[in-house]
């Protein structure tokens, strides 16, 4: 009997490490607002740089995944885009900046519409590092 409670007790906390350890992604935001009505130029911009570095970046497993939400410009909310790269754990996380570096090094200079550059048409708000995901409603 004193074995088989030494063995649940053993069993019971490897069980809490494991579903502790389930969700380990990290996520960066960006907080996107278009300037001077420039949409075209920045959904070019974001298509044709942005996500051409993340599929790159998913394709050599230096990100778990990525997206892109859009919602409407408001007085409280000044931005349209929010932009979403998802690590699958701290290890891709911390290597980000050396990855992306050399994805951008590969992928050579922005793809632009109309000559304008990325200051003149998308400004980001604020950016969130380091965003964790919870399990379902349970935080890590």
């Amino acid at each position: 009997m004193k074995k088989f409670c030494i063995f649940l007790f053993l069993f019971m906390t490897v069980m809490c490490q494991v579903k502790a350890q389930d969700n380990t992604k990290i996520s960066t935001m960006d907080f996107v607002q278009i300037l001077n009505e420039n949409r075209e130029e920045t959904l070019y911009y974001f298509q044709n740089n942005w996500k051409v570095l993340r599929e790159m970046a998913v394709k050599r497993g230096y990100i778990h995944s990525f997206d892109v939400l859009e919602t409407p410009f408001s007085e409280d909310a000044p931005f349209e885009l929010i932009l979403i790269t998802t690590y699958k754990n701290e290890e891709q996380y911390g290597a980000r900046e050396e990855h992306f570096r050399e994805l951008i090094d590969e992928k050579g200079e922005l793809d632009l519409m109309n000559d304008k550059k990325p200051g003149e048409f998308r400004k980001t708000l604020f950016n969130k590092e380091n965003v964790t995901h919870w399990d379902s409603l349970e935080r890590r």
